[in-house]
């Protein structure tokens, strides 16, 4: 994987027991594709895995390996599956890592299943990914800490939470943290609009307000700095940053990474493979890495109207 999410940890250390479960022997890849193929590889034992369940992170590390796309990187990665006598993959991540194990699992017929990780909760095909709930959680913790000092100071806040591309976190904590907008990459923002809204809120004696804005849809200083010149209002930025990845997973991401790790093992046993496994409603769901990778759709018009509509 490139990045990582909290509750990978639990996902290896199920994706380690299962296996031993069911007799086989499981390594560990440390830094992703780049591990593969400069052979950084271990075998992990049911001791190997203990105690990690509560950690975030994780104990592979992570790696994005641009270099995997070249013709001799990937020469370099099958010989390794060679030497070490690797008869399938288990991949945990993101769209990155399963547009990669597609095409190289595809290309040289290495059986390969994914399970979807990612705090973005950007797979096509899957309702909750690893790691999702655990960065709402965290990011909704600092805006709800947000909210007691902007009440104080009467002030506006501009909080900027990941997702480069999808924005799903902001709509979730925006949601759930009662904030007054959002601003994500599928939506245009109407910025006079938004600055009419605080002025007009402002005039009720309205005295915070906050608008969450994801890292894909603009820096958090410049909207700031917008909304400043625009309304004459004070406005500060807070950027969350790394802290969405880290800390210990929740209840949810613990329970889910176990169950897909469980799956994952399955479907290779089942000699099923070129998928990944994630949750869709309330189900442990597979899914073709082909679809997989395309765009999902999070239906933010819905999300936006609500929050609009419950400021």
């Amino acid at each position: 994987t490139g990045g990582d999410a909290p509750g990978m940890n639990p996902a290896i250390r199920s994706v380690v027991r299962c296996g031993i479960a069911r007799g086989l022997e499981v390594m560990g890849v440390f830094r992703g594709w780049f591990g593969l193929i400069n052979e950084e590889l271990k075998v992990l034992g049911h001791r190997s895995v203990s105690g990690i369940i509560n950690q975030g992170g994780t104990i592979l590390k992570t790696g994005r390996c641009p270099e995997f796309a070249a013709k001799e990187s990937q020469g370099r990665a099958v010989n390794t599956i060679n030497k070490f006598g690797i008869d399938a993959m288990v991949v945990i991540g993101g769209d990155g890592s399963f547009t990669a194990a597609h095409k190289f699992g595809t290309k040289f017929n290495v059986p390969c299943v994914g399970i979807a990780a990612s705090i973005d909760n950007d797979i096509n095909g899957i309702d909750s990914t690893i790691g999702s709930d655990t960065a709402i959680n965290t990011a909704l913790a600092a805006i709800d800490n947000i909210r007691d000092t902007a009440t104080s100071m009467e002030r506006i806040f501009v909080v900027e939470v990941m997702g480069r591309d999808c924005g799903f976190i902001a709509l979730s904590v925006a949601l759930a943290g009662g904030c007054e907008d959002v601003i994500i990459p599928e939506i245009k923002p109407d910025m006079e609009k938004m600055c009419h809204d605080i002025v007009q809120g402002n005039i009720r004696g309205k005295v915070s307000w906050i608008v969450v804005v994801a890292e894909g849809a603009g820096s958090a200083q410049d909207i700031a700095k917008q909304i400043t010149e625009i309304t004459s209002l004070e406005t500060r930025a807070v950027v969350l940053g790394h802290i969405q990845r880290g800390g210990r997973p929740t209840a949810f991401s613990r329970d889910l990474a176990l169950r897909l790790g469980e799956a994952a093992v399955d479907c290779l046993l089942k000699g099923k493979k070129d998928l990944a496994v994630g949750l869709s409603g309330g189900k442990v769901t597979e899914v073709d890495f082909s679809t997989a990778i395309k765009k999902k759709d999070i239906k933010p018009d819905y999300w936006y109207n609500l929050i609009k509509t419950l400021t």
